[in-house]
């Protein structure tokens, strides 16, 4: 597997996949025809259906800079190498000096046609859960432990740069207010959310107005291009702050502690997307918001010094509760139903901890197979509910 920092990715919003993913395979291309004067661009697949709400063309207009490109929807080939496929071809005094195809495989990542994705070397020598799990237990560590002995000593400073990303976005998000960009007038709820105080109000409405309010501010600072961190992708980069922030304030856990809470979350992101997918456009919203959720009841799992078992458990039973789900983005927009998933998948994530914490003797479904599952489901699903705004919300959702 990778280094868990190319799955936590700091950059602008809305979408890890139709944004970052797209700058990034720019940025490559352009390294290797530096002297193009014109490039041209035609998406594919989900990033030609859904690309200019989620903002594909302006993404790859920002990263080019002030080189004149044209932006090509192409919402009629068939037969792609994946759903997130894009051409990139270069010209100098208009005449072609070369293309090349890539695909936005998720979470920011980027692979080119037919090769591997375009990141680092493998880290980790154990491929699943099973492995890791065998490992650590045998070496008498803990999951966090596993990642900081491979990882090396930038992996703690790096993570601090991630809490300190996921905090300030949380912060400006609560600090903000009014409707977000895209044209279906989404008013921003996470202040509101917050402030709404009751003096008789119980501890459990307390905790979930919290964390949904966190939640919402992170995702809306997403829809509002702000700056975020990929957990795994953009669509369901609300998730794991929530819950990390919340019971930091709520226990007193120190940053050293959630670090060590991210580092199991990164790890078992890395799981998905190295056997399955955190893509939306290739396995619906199950691959996103379900890793999501599993990635934030892991990490709860390891701030309350869970078991490997039942931390194993938390992240199982938050994914397999999230079977099925579909990517049906209104107006092709990060916005509705995407943000108040991620508030859902907040609550549903501390409710996994809460039953690794009584069954986790009693399971019977491994998390390995529960990523399996996902994926296969998600190849089933379809097309219509794979990130391309054609059903679902986006088709029946008036909102004019």
């Amino acid at each position: 597997m990778k280094s868990i920092k190319n799955l936590f990715k700091i950059g602008y919003g809305p979408s890890s996949s139709h944004t970052m993913g797209p700058s990034y395979a720019v940025l490559n291309f352009m390294q290797i025809y530096p002297e193009a004067d014109f490039v041209k661009a035609i998406l594919y697949g989900s990033l030609a259906k859904t690309g200019k709400g989620h903002g594909t063309d302006r993404a790859i207009k920002e990263t080019l800079t002030t080189l004149p490109c044209e932006i090509v929807f192409n919402i009629y080939t068939e037969g792609l190498p994946h759903p997130n496929t894009i051409d990139f071809i270069a010209y100098k005094d208009s005449m072609e000096l070369g293309r090349k195809r890539y695909c936005s495989i998720g979470g920011g990542e980027i692979r080119e046609d037919g090769n591997e994705a375009l990141v680092p070397d493998e880290v980790y020598g154990e491929k699943n859960f099973s492995e890791i799990a065998h490992y650590c237990k045998s070496h008498n560590i803990r999951l966090s432990d596993y990642v900081f002995s491979h990882e090396g000593d930038s992996i703690k400073p790096f993570l601090l740069s991630v809490w300190k990303t996921m905090q300030n976005a949380i912060f400006e998000g609560l600090s903000k207010t009014g409707t977000l960009p895209g044209g279906i007038s989404v008013e921003r709820k996470a202040q509101f959310l917050y402030n709404q105080k009751h003096i008789d109000e119980s501890p459990q409405t307390k905790e979930n107005r919290l964390v949904c309010s966190y939640a919402f501010a992170v995702s809306e600072q997403n829809a509002d291009c702000g700056i975020i961190v990929t957990a795994p992708t953009c669509g369901s980069c609300g998730v794991v702050p929530a819950v990390l922030k919340y019971m930091q304030e709520k226990k007193g856990f120190s940053d050293d502690d959630v670090i060590r809470a991210l580092a199991v979350a990164g790890l078992v992101g890395n799981i998905v997307a190295t056997n399955a997918s955190i893509s939306g456009a290739e396995c619906g919203c199950q691959a996103e918001i379900g890793t999501a959720c599993s990635m934030a009841a892991a990490a709860l799992g390891e701030l309350f010094e869970m078991g490997i078992d039942q931390i194993e458990y938390a992240a199982e039973v938050a994914m397999e509760h999230h079977l099925g789900l579909t990517c049906d983005p209104v107006c092709g927009l990060v916005q509705i139903p995407c943000i108040e998933r991620n508030a859902v998948a907040a609550m549903r994530a501390i409710n996994a901890l809460s039953l690794a914490n009584f069954l986790y003797g009693s399971r019977k479904v491994s998390f390995d197979v529960v990523v399996e599952t996902m994926y296969q489901t998600g190849k089933d699903l379809s097309h219509l509910y794979r990130e391309t705004s054609e059903g679902g919300l986006a088709k029946l959702y008036s909102h004019n």
